[in-house]
């Protein structure tokens, strides 16, 4: 018989703690959306406690999602709790994961308190919790670097406190399969109330082993996984969920557990995820990077021609890789468009489907072959914008450029607050020149600090896709811009980056801006 792993997903939380990632609330919503088409167990939604923004999006996505239970991160501080309360009530299941660490370092230098402190302030939060929650996780946090008698002292104490859940995380990344897996052993064998909890696994990956480290923690009574799509999260990123799942799937002859996962999900939500982030996925990533299916070796080629399953040992059609043939034209009416969407896993209102529609259309009058990668750019983009507060916007834009001349660019950009306003700026190439005109069009100050360009889907008329990261008074924010033309898209990435910047900060512009 078949063990259920709950899959615990954080990429709305330790995902967006990734350096760089700034993701809205509607984006937030609509990863939250398919990570629930996914049918992910629990979703982590945020830290309501930490802004007024993670709050917002975290009351959203509980009022939203139905089908996946909703989580929010805790301190172990009563204000935190009530916080969290506020913003999950209306969930269908609201839980809470509460944390205090327990390692000797943690408890030391940045608790300042002792183990029996540490002891007391773990319970009495888990009991204060539990009048509000009715699933409550409680996390040592530093678990693989603590003591292991003052974990299970301490786990005692919280189970009888009203714990559901123990999360005994990997914080940092620092052990091994082996130690990872005994630690749990050790847990289960000297907790005597430890029947009453189920037990959960959260690794980083700093030395590799995050998804190893994961299957351990599952061969030792773990029946939760926490982790996170593409395995992003802070510093190397945590267990990559797709890698964990694929895993207990192909190798169910090895590990005698299954989870609940729709795998032919993977492919779309490891997209949505590295489009909405700006984190791609690297060519050869295990489970849902391009080259995972491809096979250039000709002994490769000749046997998977004979016998897939010579080389091949996970299917495309497994996780939702399926071929880009042509599935809408030129001639293809908005009924036929509409039903596409609803395959796509979107759900628009009608301006947005009509916005969607006519930008179909104009794809379509320079692009001959219209696949399900473009339809999806052009519906996540239209899903995850945001009209509620004012933005820049690009009017016009023309670049002079030759081996044997300056490079030039002309902009013109609408402003927040209805004004047009234009500029030429010069630079070594096209780009920069560009981007030195948009900054002197902008009243934020701006920095350039990463930028991509890759294309979607294949062919000469592919669509180009760029990404930056650009430093918005300070603060880092993440853009992204697509378009036939490759300046374009760039001119796009670099404006969407300041407008995160003005949906987080939600301002609204009021000066006439004529210069700077």
């Amino acid at each position: 018989m078949m063990t259920q792993i709950k899959i615990f997903d954080t990429t709305l939380r330790d995902g967006e703690q990734s350096p760089g990632v700034n993701l809205n609330q509607l984006e937030k919503l609509e990863i939250a959306r398919q990570l629930e088409r996914l049918r992910v167990d629990r979703i982590e939604a945020g830290f309501p406690a930490s802004s007024k923004g993670d709050f917002e999006a975290v009351k959203a996505i509980a009022e939203t999602i139905k089908d996946s239970s909703i989580i929010g991160l805790s301190r172990a501080v009563q204000s935190d709790i009530d916080t969290a309360w506020d913003a999950l009530r209306n969930a269908e299941e609201p839980c809470l994961h509460l944390f205090l660490a327990t390692s000797p370092i943690h408890m030391k230098y940045k608790l300042k308190m002792t183990p029996d402190e540490v002891i007391e302030t773990s319970v009495n939060m888990v009991k204060y919790a539990k009048r509000k929650f009715s699933i409550v996780e409680w996390s040592a946090e530093d678990a693989s670097r603590s003591d292991w008698d003052f974990l299970a002292k301490i786990i005692r104490e919280v189970i009888d406190a009203g714990a559901n859940v123990i999360n005994l995380p990997d914080t940092v990344g620092y052990t091994t399969p082996e130690e990872y897996g005994k630690m749990f052993r050790y847990i289960r064998e000297h907790v005597p109330n430890i029947d009453r909890v189920a037990l959960s696994c959260h690794c980083h990956d700093d030395l590799g082993m995050a998804v190893a480290n994961s299957l351990a923690a599952i061969e030792n009574g773990v029946t939760q996984v926490e982790g996170t799509i593409n395995g992003i999260g802070e510093r190397a990123g945590n267990a990559a969920l797709e890698e964990v799942a694929i895993a207990l799937k192909i190798r169910s002859d090895f590990y005698p557990y299954e989870t609940n996962l729709k795998l032919d999900e993977l492919k779309r939500t490891s997209d949505l995820v590295a489009k909405l982030t700006g984190m791609s996925v690297q060519a050869n990533k295990a489970v849902i990077g391009r080259n995972a299916y491809a096979h250039e070796s000709g002994i490769h080629q000749d046997g998977v021609l004979k016998n897939a399953e010579t080389y091949e040992i996970i299917t495309p059609e497994l996780v939702g890789v399926h071929s880009n043939a042509l599935i809408l034209g030129k001639h293809s009416g908005r009924h036929a468009f509409k039903e596409k969407v609803i395959e796509l896993g979107f759900t628009l209102s009608e301006e947005k489907l009509n916005q969607a529609f006519q930008q179909f259309k104009q794809m379509t009058d320079h692009k001959k072959e219209v696949t399900d990668d473009d339809l999806f750019t052009i519906l996540m983009e239209i899903q995850t914008n945001t009209s509620a507060i004012k933005k820049y916007q690009l009017e016009m834009f023309q670049v002079q450029y030759g081996s044997a001349n300056i490079p030039t660019a002309t902009v013109s950009l609408k402003t927040p607050d209805d004004h047009v306003v234009q500029t030429a700026c010069t630079g070594n190439g096209s780009v920069e020149a560009l981007y030195k005109t948009i900054a002197a069009l902008i009243i934020e100050e701006t920095n350039l600090l990463d930028y991509q360009i890759s294309s979607i889907g294949g062919g000469k008329d592919a669509l180009a896709e760029s990404y930056v990261k650009v430093k918005v008074n300070g603060e880092m924010i993440n853009g992204r811009g697509t378009a036939a033309d490759v300046l374009e898209a760039s001119a796009h990435a670099y404006i969407n980056a300041v407008n995160k910047y003005l949906i987080q900060q939600n301002t609204v512009r009021k000066e006439v801006i004529t210069s700077k």
